[in-house]
């Protein structure tokens, strides 16, 4: 067995005690835990308290939250998503292609954003569509897709990604099956939909690129004669230099999709029609883990709607049901920094945070967390983990969550003005529900009136 450096005595002694096997996933070795799905064994836990300082100190005000805020960062930025990347010093964003469409009820815009003076290296794609008959500047949604920006509407005039993609073949672009792609989110009958039209007569904007043009999400732990880790850590990781292999805290492709996000906000802030006072950043799946990382960091975004983020994103990590901290390291090394593998022999005992606390660094700002009904994702945990974050609204004065119980599926009475819960039967991806609830949400957070 390669003995796994940042494992500590008694990490390693918890577990070999318990008969553990212990693998090596590409940076790190990781502790073999298979999830559970009986609530019987889920274990006592304590979660840490969002409004207590790590030398004991209560937060008594919101100067104190800020710099309590900036301490909770600082754990995850060592412990689980890795240090986040630098602002970069160009910013180069150039319009490509502008044209009424929808119908007539928008102005759609392709933006390319460079990085370097010369326009060299990463480039992301943005495609931004604006309510054509705004009496002011739009409030905007803002969010990652999976395929490419010719996947979210039928546009001839949108080009195909040309990244390398996982949804592809083999991961491989193939341009042909990535024809097929184009405007896929307009089909009713699959699960996952983005429903434009709506969207613009509710009177947002919105944008989105795709994640792959970032950093690439390997499946395997081999891909193009790289490792996973690897090729993962190519795309905008350029920017950054030569990762530090003697650190565990390194940028992660969480941290850099988030990054991406960020970028759109100043993206955002450069087109006069857009209200960045009014956003809305979300995503889902690994994409509203991303979300979540560019919110928690970046206080520019108004609201956060993550939508089903599956474990190391909303839901409690201690609790030990569905996904947990040895699936995540083994699965999907890229994501999360070689830290938090440290944790995977019994994150009940060993873990000193949870994801309470990383949902509360959106505080004072609009959180609404969107699950659905699989056992993996853990929903019930998600609703845990933001109850446990609830006290923070309160204290800096603000409406917190409504005190109800774990809601069934639809039932919306878990939804308050400043943060809220809500989940669904049904599958993976934005339906029409998730949607409908999101824009509710933004709605009321900014005093909408329709």
């Amino acid at each position: 067995m390669k003995k796994a450096l940042f494992f500590s005595a008694a990490v390693l002694t918890v577990a070999l005690a318990r008969g553990d096997k212990i693998v090596h996933a590409y940076d790190r070795d990781v502790v073999v835990r298979e999830a559970n799905y009986d609530v019987s064994k889920i274990g006592s836990y304590t979660l840490e308290d969002p409004l207590t300082f790590l030398d004991g100190r209560k937060v008594t005000n919101a100067e104190e939250w800020g710099r309590r805020r900036r301490e909770i960062l600082d754990i995850f930025a060592r412990e689980m998503y890795g240090q986040e990347p630098p602002k970069p010093e160009t910013l180069i964003t150039e319009l490509q292609n502008e044209k009424v469409t929808v119908g007539g009820y928008a102005k759609r815009r392709l933006y390319k954003m460079w990085f370097k003076p010369d326009k060299s290296g990463p480039c992301i794609n943005w495609i931004v569509w604006i309510p054509r008959f705004a009496k002011q500047p739009a409030p905007v949604i803002l969010f990652l897709n999976y395929n490419g920006n010719h996947e979210l509407v039928p546009d001839k005039d949108i080009p195909l990604m040309e990244a390398w993609c996982r949804f592809f073949g083999n991961g491989e672009f193939d341009a042909a099956k990535s024809e097929q792609m184009r405007g896929k989110l307009q089909d009713p009958n699959i699960a996952a939909i983005f429903p434009l039209a709506m969207i613009l007569a509710r009177g947002y904007a919105v944008m989105s690129a795709c994640y792959c043009e970032v950093s690439p999400d390997a499946m395997e732990h081999k891909q193009n004669g790289q490792t996973q880790s690897d090729f993962a850590y190519t795309g905008v990781f350029e920017l950054w230099g030569k990762r530090d292999p003697a650190r565990d805290d390194n940028t992660t492709s969480l941290g850099a999709w988030g990054w991406a996000l960020c970028r759109g906000m100043d993206l955002a802030e450069r087109i006069p029609e857009l209200d960045t006072k009014r956003s809305v950043v979300t995503g889902y799946s690994r994409l509203a883990k991303a979300a979540l990382v560019a919110a928690a960091r970046d206080e520019r975004f108004a609201i956060c709607v993550p939508n089903q983020t599956g474990g190391g994103g909303c839901p409690l990590a201690k609790r030990n049901y569905g996904e947990n901290v040895s699936t995540q390291n083994r699965a999907f090394p890229h994501w999360f920094c070689p830290a938090y593998a440290k944790y995977a022999a019994d994150p009940a005992k060993l873990l000193t945070f949870d994801q309470h606390l990383f949902l509360a660094c959106i505080a004072p700002r609009g959180l609404l967390i969107q699950g659905f009904d699989e056992k993996w994702f853990d929903t019930e945990g998600e609703f845990l983990a933001i109850k446990a974050a609830s006290p923070v609204w309160r204290q800096l004065g603000l409406e917190a969550l409504p005190e109800v119980d774990y809601p069934k599926d639809f039932d919306t009475s878990a939804i308050g003005k400043n943060i809220g819960y809500v989940r669904r039967s049904q599958g993976h991806g934005f339906s029409g529900y998730d949607w409908m609830w999101t824009l509710d949400f933004a709605d009321r957070y900014f005093g909408i009136k329709k």
